[in-house]
């Protein structure tokens, strides 16, 4: 079993930035692919950025968040970060890490690809 906790979540003005960490009880294969998800009230979790933790140059953006956001870890802490910058008002929303096994061949995307789940912490941006 991995535990996920999440922090950093605040509130920020447009064109702010944010630090979210996600701490893995420990680094595994069971989190060999770690992902950040955001969700709004009635919407489905939507990935914002997922990195293979064996080889951190493998990560994955959407279009959204690419340019501005970027994901990497400490291995020393067991530690995934979002570093987000040029915050908007439509990156509002409860922010979760997860975490699954892979081979790192293609990175999950989908809330339904991942295992393991953090409590979240909530972003919010404003205009």
């Amino acid at each position: 079993q991995v535990q996920l906790v999440e922090s950093g979540g605040g509130s920020v003005q447009t064109g702010g930035s944010l630090r979210l960490s996600c701490v893995a009880s420990r680094f595994s294969d069971s989190t060999a692919c770690v992902g950040w998800f955001r969700q709004t009230p009635g919407e489905l979790r939507e990935g914002v950025a997922a990195i293979f933790t064996y080889d951190d140059r493998n990560t994955w953006y959407p279009d959204s968040t690419k340019g501005r956001f970027t994901i990497f870890q400490d291995n020393v802490k067991n530690t995934v970060y979002l570093q987000m910058n040029s915050l908007r008002p439509e990156d509002t929303g409860m922010y979760y890490c997860a975490a699954v096994r892979c081979s790192g061949s293609s990175l999950p995307r989908s809330q339904y690809e991942y295992h393991f789940w953090g409590q979240g912490t909530q972003v919010t941006v404003s205009s």
